[in-house]
């Protein structure tokens, strides 16, 4: 949840770190604070945004060539100045910065009250820093041994940075759940939570391992775990650029990512279809392969869009691949004690590659012989590394909380997927394979023609900015759409939405509806059309206001709606990747309107790595 970055070489450390918070701040915005080394220990902080930490910190001491800054996403104890991190220890020789949570902190904070500790904060960190000066002065141990033996002692989810009065000239980070990248410059040191505020300094980075710490002094890297082995970083060339992680001219992240689909999907194909020679390849799936050829099963799991998007999947293998598969949210899927063998396959989604719930679903379905396949857009994140194989999204930095171009571009992958097994299992002939691969290959052109619609939805949305209420409603594969929609819009505007399969409107919903109730309805030609077409005039007879996403040149549906949104004909496993723009564009412009934070919505952050 939290963005963790800090500074160890030759150059002034808080331009880099406050530099770093605000490109971290999609991660945590409810605090920030500072903890910088010139001699003395000078930490700073300060509920609200990064931009208030700097405001207060205007005329304070900022000097030195060592430090660490962080935002923060409240778990324990509400966002406040007492709060916020960093946190010291009892004697302030010590400072710490933290994502994650210690779950057994309670009992550590009990022990360490008996013993004359008092604490500042409701926080389960500031326990953590405690700890550690406790092991250092009673045990006499060094720093660095110090912090080894105090992770070896808490349960939970950690990421880490410490540093030491008494060793002004080192930086010590760990992880175990959340994640750590290391920038290695010349003669310069990196540390964050992930590699937007690095890449503008070095391409060079390493990752740490679960269980593994790094200590830096004196421009030397050591890696090791916390029961003391020596580990070689992996040292890899960081794939991202700084233009992919700033506005560019957009208002917001947000409409940015959502203007970036024509090429994230484009992207996400690339290297991987051959329409011509009648071929789909997704290297990432190698030697497993036959195991989806030969799976009695497949699981997927996610959370939030990553949910949707695995209900699309869902439709896409079983259409077109013949296999059962089911879709689990990963936060009741670890808890639930479902039923796995040796001959399911799991194919995990996330963003991030560090979502918490669905890493420890892949734990679970390791444990009982499961195969895992990974889809997920950060390079050197947690699930690719815990999974037997998968395939990256190529959708870029995705800054925008409310994720959009990632879920297309999950979607892309997956479509993908499903036509490879099927191609290979022979449950799809050779000239409907051919039909979708052309297709596949004209929608980012599609989606550039459904972008064009921007200005009339942005009118369109002026309508319902007062709206408390909204249904979204589709059938089939736009059933998924329709929840992905409704979510986007709940996420910014904080306006009340639920999506539903069109035909479950009469079992409940429809007690709702009135001509306050705006109902989008995924209406587009296909299998599902004239039950739709049912579906809207309930609506209408209960005098609800229809807005329709309809396929081009459509008069049946148009005449009926109050508003029409149109999209180009595509197939049907290939409409949520054009019909959840306009939904997408209607959440933002609402938002928007309403005054909402669009890129940094109200206790949202982007990556979600504690429960």
């Amino acid at each position: 949840m939290c963005g963790i970055v800090a500074y160890i070489g030759q150059r002034e450390a808080f331009p880099v770190i406050i530099k770093g918070l605000h490109r971290l701040e999609y991660r945590g915005y409810d605090s920030a604070g500072v903890a910088i080394l010139n001699g003395e220990l000078n930490v700073y902080k300060k509920a609200g945004k990064v931009s208030d930490l700097e405001a207060f910190v205007k005329e304070k001491n900022t000097s030195g060539t060592i430090g660490m800054g962080h935002t923060r996403w409240a778990t324990h104890g509400e966002p406040n100045d007492r709060n916020a991190h960093p946190h010291f220890s009892e004697t302030k020789n010590f400072a710490i910065i933290h994502n994650g949570i210690i779950e057994n902190y309670a009992a550590i904070k009990q022990e360490l009250t008996q013993r004359g500790h008092k604490f500042q904060s409701d926080t389960d960190t500031e326990v953590l820093v405690h700890l550690i000066e406790e092991i250092h002065n009673n045990g006499k141990f060094d720093f660095d041994e110090s912090v080894r033996l105090a992770l070896n002692e808490v349960v939970g989810a950690y990421a880490i940075v410490i540093l030491s009065k008494k060793d002004p000239n080192k930086l010590i980070a760990a992880r175990k759940g959340s994640p750590i990248v290391l920038g290695i410059g010349k003669d310069e040191f990196f540390v964050a939570s992930d590699a937007t505020p690095i890449v503008e300094y070095t391409k060079n980075v390493a990752y740490l391992n679960d269980g593994e710490m790094a200590i830096i002094s004196d421009g030397e890297l050591t890696v090791k775990t916390i029961g003391n082995e020596i580990t070689i970083p992996y040292i890899q060339e960081l794939e991202m650029n700084l233009e992919a992680i700033e506005k560019g001219g957009y208002d917001h992240f947000m409409l940015k990512e959502i203007y970036e689909q024509p090429r994230s999907i484009a992207d996400s194909m690339r290297g991987r279809i051959d329409s011509k020679g009648l071929r789909v390849r997704l290297g990432g799936l190698g030697e497993y392969e036959n195991k989806f050829l030969n799976a009695k099963r497949v699981i997927i799991v996610g959370c939030g869009t990553s949910w949707h998007a695995g209900l699309v999947g869902e439709y896409l293998i079983e259409d077109l691949a013949r296999m059962p598969v089911e879709v689990e949210y990963g936060s009741e899927f670890r808890y639930r004690n479902p039923v796995i063998t040796e001959e399911d396959v799991v194919i995990a989604i996330s963003q991030s590659g560090e979502t918490a719930d669905t890493l420890a679903a892949i734990e679970l379905a390791k444990s009982k012989g499961a195969t895992i396949f990974g889809i997920c857009n950060v390079v050197g994140s947690s699930i690719p590394r815990a999974t037997h194989a998968g395939s990256y999204t190529h959708a870029g930095p995705e800054i925008g909380v409310a994720s959009t171009k990632a879920f297309t571009a999950q979607v892309t992958v997956l479509t993908l997927l499903a036509l490879q097994i099927a191609n290979r299992k022979g449950t799809i002939t050779a000239s409907r394979f051919q039909s979708l691969l052309n297709e596949l290959e004209s929608i980012p052109e599609k989606v550039e023609k459904v972008l064009k619609a921007n200005d009339a939805i942005k009118k369109l949305s002026e309508k319902f900015v007062k709206a408390r209420n909204f249904l979204y409603l589709g059938r089939g594969y736009g059933f998924p759409v329709a929840l992905e929609g409704a979510l986007k819009l709940k996420e910014i505007s904080y306006i009340h939405a639920e999506g539903y399969p069109a035909a479950e409107m009469k079992h409940g919903p429809i007690a709702l509806i009135d001509e306050e109730m705006p109902v989008v309805v995924i209406a587009t030609r296909n299998a599902s059309y004239e039950k739709v077409v049912s579906n809207i005039q309930e609506v209408k007879a209960r005098k609800g206001v229809i807005i329709a996403i309809v396929t081009e040149g459509d008069t049946t549906v148009k005449n009926m709606a109050d508003y029409v949104i149109e999209i180009p004909e595509c197939d049907d496993i290939l409409l949520p990747l054009l019909s959840v723009i306009p939904l997408q564009l209607l959440a933002y412009h609402i938002a928007v309107m309403r005054n909402c934070n669009v890129d940094q919505p109200r206790n949202l952050a982007k990556s979600v790595t504690v429960e």
